[in-house]
């Protein structure tokens, strides 16, 4: 996961050129936004990153169902990375999780972002689940479709196979509406990345339904983190003008370039833990269809992760 930044790298430079879509959510002494646009990152080597940092990964449907500055977000991923001791830790939170909104009221977590942006989504999880978030990291549906595709594709093993009758069919097609018939078989598979975004949002025939979407983003974004390996710089540029303004940061250029040679340092994938809020940490019942969570027992198991 940590090995994941070398490619955010050219997609924020990107961002900020072309679209200006970089969102500072609390300011540090390399925030992006006092750079000028051409700015690129020094030839003096970064200095490492020593100190555990936490980043909040969101993914959103950002097809023309929404307007553009009110998606939900169906991916929420906690990623803590401890250099010291090469740990990274991946925490997925149910999007139909039902909780206290930083902008006020109850509601299921995937809407913070809507009422408030990033700033929301990351005081919501702030609050809610008592951690501390250090950047986050946002991507709509073309955006991960792009950088897979940049990178080559993934290979995964698909344990369960995703068979889909009503996939939504939004991302190419004149009907955002509409839906198609979709499939990924069981086995090891090398896939591009439409269907790396079929497996991972998928949410009709899995027994495990949103708690087994979750599984499969963890496991697509490890296979990302492995084929990130073999980039070489002259990858970036065509990387960064695949994926265009379809990602927001709060990461500066500078500090992600301090974040690269850490990257390298994480050969070991047991040092991944990976974590889903499946039962007992959640259940049914919430109000239109939402997850009551189990404070009792997420915060402690949170904490012990997230100090």
């Amino acid at each position: 996961m940590a090995g994941a930044f070398a490619y955010f790298l050219p997609a924020a430079k990107t961002a900020w050129d072309t679209t200006g879509a970089i969102v500072r959510v609390t300011p540090s002494p390399t925030d992006l936004l006092t750079a000028s646009p051409s700015a690129s990152p020094s030839a003096t080597p970064a200095a490492a990153i020593t100190g555990a940092f936490t980043i909040l990964l969101l993914g959103s449907d950002d097809d023309s169902k929404f307007y553009s500055d009110h998606v939900l977000t169906q991916s929420m991923i906690l990623v803590r990375v401890v250099p010291s001791t090469k740990q990274v830790t991946m925490l997925s939170i149910p999007r139909d999780m039902y909780v206290h909104l930083s902008t006020g009221g109850f509601g299921k977590i995937d809407g913070a972002y809507s009422y408030g942006g990033p700033g929301a989504a990351i005081a919501t999880v702030e609050q809610d689940f008592g951690v501390h978030v250090d950047d986050y990291i946002w991507v709509g549906l073309l955006g991960l479709i792009r950088l897979i595709d940049a990178i080559g594709g993934i290979d995964v093993v698909t344990s369960n196979p995703v068979l889909d009758d009503y996939y939504p069919a939004d991302v190419y097609g004149n009907w955002p509406y509409g839906y198609e018939r979709i499939a990924v078989l069981a086995g090891p598979q090398h896939l591009d990345g439409l269907h790396a975004m079929q497996y991972v949002r998928s949410r009709h025939g899995d027994l495990q339904s949103d708690l087994g979407r979750s599984q499969r983003q963890q496991q697509v974004l490890i296979a990302i983190r492995q084929k990130s390996k073999q980039l070489a710089p002259e990858d970036l540029p065509p990387m960064s003008a695949a994926i265009g303004g379809e990602l927001k940061t709060s990461i500066g250029i500078s500090k992600v370039a301090q974040m690269l040679p850490l990257a390298a340092s994480f050969d070991n994938p047991d040092a991944i833990r990976q974590i889903i809020l499946a039962s007992p940490y959640t259940h049914g019942g919430a109000p239109g269809g939402s997850l009551y969570p189990n404070w009792d027992a997420i915060l402690p198991l949170v904490h012990q992760y997230f100090p």
